[in-house]
């Protein structure tokens, strides 16, 4: 009784997160997404697209495309309909409309070190292949959205395949973003001119991003109070875990979810055998010191 008051209490001043509380509509669009796996990336595309007369900022992301995992349930219970939301959450039957992306593993384990640094979870001498154990085991504050491998089969596996449901993977974003973006177009049941899609892609570049939080970084809700000399919007990349994690880490990301990697094309240094894990190919792991 107690917790479900000071619930109400929260819900009444606006100081509650949202989060799996989230009041959800028939007509929501949610995307989705492990952390550290392109969603920010991903909504500043959508609101460049869908508010091509606005400048889209951290300053004014969120009254476009609101975080439920940031934002009070007041907050988004406000925001015009229909409504795209940004959430973490494992599957929700709830969510009918949904776009996710997905990340190699062993880059979002990269990623989420220096973000776990920024936001002051872990110092800046916590070993890394200490974070992937942890990464791996779901010892993370995110811990309440499952591990990656959790969270990303919770939604691909009940949803795949269906009308409602959009699958996206950074890398191809990466690759060729308006391709990627002129999906979510179609998804959204929207026609965009192409001079559109390459103005959105461009008002969403990382170069401008890392600008935008330069100045902005201290009045966003997922940046303030954070540290600032480590940036939110990091290297826009793919495949720095080749150089950059310990072949043990690899191979211990890969034990975790190496079928669930493979179901959605990331290429594995280590396959199955009969006695354990053995390296797919040497020289790859080579390269990767």
């Amino acid at each position: 009784m107690i917790w479900g008051l000071k619930r109400i209490i929260k819900y009444a001043l606006g100081t509650d997160v949202a989060g799996r509380n989230l009041a959800v509509y028939p007509d929501d669009t949610f995307i989705v997404s492990y952390p550290r796996s392109g969603n920010t990336w991903t909504r500043f595309l959508i609101a460049n697209l869908l508010h091509s007369e606005q400048r889209v900022t951290f300053a004014n992301i969120e009254q476009f495309i609101p975080d439920c995992e940031a934002m009070s349930s007041r907050y988004v219970k406000r925001v015009p309909r229909p409504r795209i939301i940004k959430s973490h959450e494992y599957f929700d039957p709830r969510y009918k409309k949904v776009i996710y992306i997905v990340r190699d593993p062993r880059d979002v384990a990269l990623s989420y070190y220096d973000f776990a640094r920024k936001y002051r979870q872990i110092d800046d001498h916590h070993p890394l292949s200490t974070f992937v154990s942890d990464f791996v085991a779901g010892r993370l504050s995110s811990s309440d959205w499952g591990t990656w491998g959790e969270n990303v089969s919770s939604w691909v596996y009940t949803r795949k395949g269906r009308p409602e449901f959009l699958l996206l993977r950074y890398e191809d974003m990466l690759a060729d973003a308006e391709r990627e973006l002129s999906k979510v177009a179609r998804f959204l049941g929207i026609e965009i001119a192409s001079e559109r899609l390459t103005a959105a892609v461009e008002r969403s570049s990382a170069d401008r991003m890392r600008s935008l939080e330069a100045t902005q970084g201290d009045q966003w809700v997922s940046t303030k109070n954070k540290r600032s000399d480590i940036p939110f919007v990091r290297t826009a990349s793919s495949g720095l875990w080749k150089e950059k994690l310990p072949v043990a880490s690899i191979v211990e990301i890969e034990a975790a979810w190496g079928l669930v990697m493979r179901d959605l094309g990331y290429q594995l240094t280590t396959i199955p055998g009969e006695s354990g894990l053995r390296m797919e190919s040497p020289e790859l792991v080579k390269e990767h010191r």
